[in-house]
Parts: structure tokens; sequence; C-alpha cells
């Protein structure tokens, strides 16, 4: 699960149909130490059980099962305060997922992922004392027999259980490696300008979707999106989005930490919020599509993509759903919180008022 530095990843997403249907009988069981000296024997053990009638195919992205990427497949928290994540969010394009992203679990059949997480919490800030640990155990599922091109995903919530585990020694903060060294800035022209535009782009839809908000209010709309949240939380969001001028972050097309894997499109260096883009990008489309009859559901505009990302970055944005249609089913609490429904909501915005 850790070959890769500190990151956040973000893909392309289409949009998730009939996102209420589910599937019953995943349980999650979780081991560890009870006492360790240092945090690099912080290590954990998963157990998925299908105890359902029939196989499910489970999206191994930001959940437990995913032993390569970084991902946040946990929840720490000390003396009820939550330990800061460092790790990978990501969404999802199901058109370019392959079998490689997905664990297939049949009927009574189990599964056993190993993590080591040192690097992926803040323990340092923490400081010394006993942690909760709890897995995550929210999946996005396809039934087993459906091909990938005509995927349908459905959400589902497992029962999982927790562990406490005291850790008194060394809680330094630790680096992951990178499998090669990275370069800044994209020195492909054709690549940097495809990058600049959606840059621009990811700022005007920003500033439209706070203008719109500022003088629409909870709309119907709004409320589809963000249900009862405060309108100044959103329009906070987009406003940092917006005006963001950061001398030290950087956008950039190589790939050093190795996680352009199957279907991922950009992700973001949490430790420095330098953002990365995958070849996937590069095939995105600019802003003006959305009046020329692509769908706000397709999820394949490059500012969009680069507004999702920087709204990680600037805002602290998580990714709890992917998918328009399971932006709108999210809770108020889950909603604001959600990258992916501040990228849709703005593109809606945009394809509703500047087109």
């Amino acid at each position: 699960m850790f070959a890769l530095s500190l990151l956040i990843l973000g893909l392309a997403a289409v949009g998730l149909a009939n996102p209420h249907k589910r599937f019953h009988g995943i349980t999650v069981e979780l081991s560890g130490p009870k006492s360790i000296n240092t945090i690099d024997d912080l290590k954990l053990t998963a157990s998925v059980t299908n105890a359902g009638s029939e196989a499910v195919k489970l999206l191994k992205y930001a959940t437990i099962l995913d032993d390569k990427l970084p991902t946040k497949s946990f929840t720490i928290t000390k003396d009820g305060s939550e330990v800061a994540f460092q790790g990978v969010k990501i969404a999802i394009s199901l058109e370019d997922l392959d079998d490689s992203a997905f664990t297939t679990l049949g009927a009574g059949e189990s599964l056993t992922v190993s993590h080591e997480i040192a690097a992926l919490f803040d323990f340092e800030s923490a400081g010394e004392g006993t942690f909760n640990i709890e897995p995550s155990v929210t999946f996005q599922a396809v039934s087993a027999e459906e091909r990938l091109a005509a995927v349908t995903f459905h959400q589902i919530t497992a029962i999982g259980s927790k562990v406490d585990v005291e850790i008194f020694g060394d809680l330094a903060r630790r680096q992951m490696k990178q499998r090669k060294r990275a370069v800044d800035t994209c020195t492909d022209f054709s690549k940097k300008s495809f990058i600049d535009a959606g840059y621009t782009e990811a700022k005007l839809l920003a500033r439209v979707a706070s203008s719109y908000v500022s003088t629409h209010g909870a709309d119907s709309l709004y409320q589809q999106y963000f249900k009862t949240t405060p309108t100044s939380t959103v329009i906070s969001v987009y406003n940092a989005v917006a005006n963001e001028n950061s001398s030290s972050r950087t956008l950039n097309c190589n790939d050093p930490f190795g996680a352009c894997t199957s279907g991922v499109i950009a992700y973001t260096v949490i430790s420095t919020t330098n953002i990365y883009f995958c070849s996937i990008f590069f095939t995105e489309l600019p802003l003006s599509s959305l009046c020329t009859g692509t769908p706000v559901s397709s999820r394949n505009i490059r500012g969009e993509t680069i507004l999702h990302e920087l709204t990680h970055a600037v805002a602290g944005t998580e990714d709890i759903v992917y998918g328009c249609s399971n932006d709108i089913a999210l809770s108020a609490s889950n909603s604001v919180r959600n990258a992916d429904n501040y990228s849709c909501f703005a593109a809606q915005v945009y394809q509703n008022t500047e087109c």
C-alpha cells in the first residue's frame, strides 16, 4: 500500500446510477498490536468477508482493499480528536477503470489485506497515548457479473470493528520514498499549455459558482448538492479556489510517485499541495464543451478536474462518493466535505447560466 509519498489522488468521474441499491453482508474485521514503542510497528490487518448470498465486485480505491496506493483506509482518533490524514483521496473515471481496480468476493469468501500506516497520519502532532483506529467501511460495489463498460455502482456500508493501540515512544513524522525524482514543472509545451488553460477554467468555474450562490442563495440546485449547509461555507470554498495564488504550488505533467494507475487522472501531494496530471487528463475537454452537448454527469472537463484537486489543496475536502448522482444523495454533513459536490455543482451552474 505504501511505496508512494504522501498524496491525494484525483480521477475523473462519471455518474453513478441507482446509488441506493445495496448489497448486504459485507463485514470488516480489524486487528493490530495492543501497544507499541514506534509507529513503524503499527501494522494492521483487515479481513473483509462477504457473508451475503451473491458475489460482489468492490472498488479498491480509497478503501481498506487498496494495498497499493496510500488511500484513507482508516479514521484514527486520540482523545476524541481526529489524527490528520496525509495520504490519498480519490475520485474515479468508470470509463478508464480496468479489473485491476476491483476485488471480487464470492458468497462466503474472505480476503485479508495488510496495512502499514506510519507515514499516512500525523502521529507526531497528536502525541503519545491511546489511538482508536476504525476501518473505512464504505464501498462502491457492482454485481460480479457486470461488464465494466456498462458498470453501475452502488454504495454499501459494511459492519466494521475497531482497535485501540497504545503508542509511547517514536512518533516522528515519516516520509515515503518516491519511485523516481520529481520534476517541478512540465517541460512539454503542449501539455503545459493544456494544464494552464484548465487552471484558468477551474478558477472561472469557482468564481461563477461563488457568484451564483451569493445571488441565488440556497435555491433548489444548491439544496440538491449541499442540503442545509450554510451558503457562506460553500462560498468560502469556491472563493479559496478562485483566489488561489500560491507561489510554491506547482502543476506537473510527470508521475514521480507512480500513482497514475487504472483510472487516475491527477493527484495532489498533500505535504506540498503540488498537483500531478496523468495521461487521461490530457484527453479531457475544455470548459466550453459544457455548452456544446457534453453532460455535466460525464465529469470529463479539465477545469472541473483541476477545481476538484484545488478544493483538496486549499480547503481540505474529502472524496466520500464519486459521480454527480451519488453526490446529490449525500447528507448535508457529507456533501459539504465531498470534493465531487463542488465540481459537479460548479459545472451545472456554468452550463445553466453561461451557455
